[in-house]
């Protein structure tokens, strides 16, 4: 896993990145973190969420994708569906959903420079150290980069 400090969307819209990779509940809302910024800047991403069936626990471990262009740059933005709810007290994130998405996203992104921020490690409250294994293990052998917030 590579390392960097920035803005991931910028990053993606000056052509770092091929595909983001952003963790999602299963409510189709993306009301808060990073799901808000990107349902903002790119509703096409949040349009995809919402062709998904709300409250389905059968989404956890997949994800939604939607085409991004904005003038010469494209990229893909993967809704991925890591926790099932964000309401309550505890752990949100849902370390198999995650392993799960994560495996789907090497068949069908190999090859491609992956980006993700500290997914299921902020608002969803899960261990990052747990997290970054899962996502190493599935990606082994592929270009990915986990983009940190600047601190202030």
């Amino acid at each position: 896993m590579k390392e960097c400090t920035g803005d991931l969307l910028a990053l993606a819209l000056h052509g770092e990145f091929d595909v983001i990779v952003h963790g999602c509940n299963c409510f189709c809302n993306m009301g808060a973190g990073i799901a808000k910024s990107i349902k903002k800047q790119f509703p096409e991403a949040y349009a995809a969420d919402q062709t998904t069936l709300p409250a389905d626990h059968a989404k956890l471990g997949s994800y939604s994708q939607a085409r991004i262009q904005r003038d010469d740059r494209q990229f893909v933005i993967l809704n991925s569906y890591t926790q099932f709810d964000w309401r309550g007290q505890g752990v949100k994130a849902d370390y198999a959903a995650i392993r799960k998405a994560f495996a789907a996203i090497h068949k069908k992104f190999d090859g491609l420079r992956i980006a993700y921020p500290l997914i299921g490690a902020g608002l969803a409250g899960g261990d990052w150290v747990t997290i970054a294994a899962i996502i190493d293990e599935e990606l082994d052998g592929m270009d990915h980069t986990l983009v940190r917030l600047p601190s202030n």
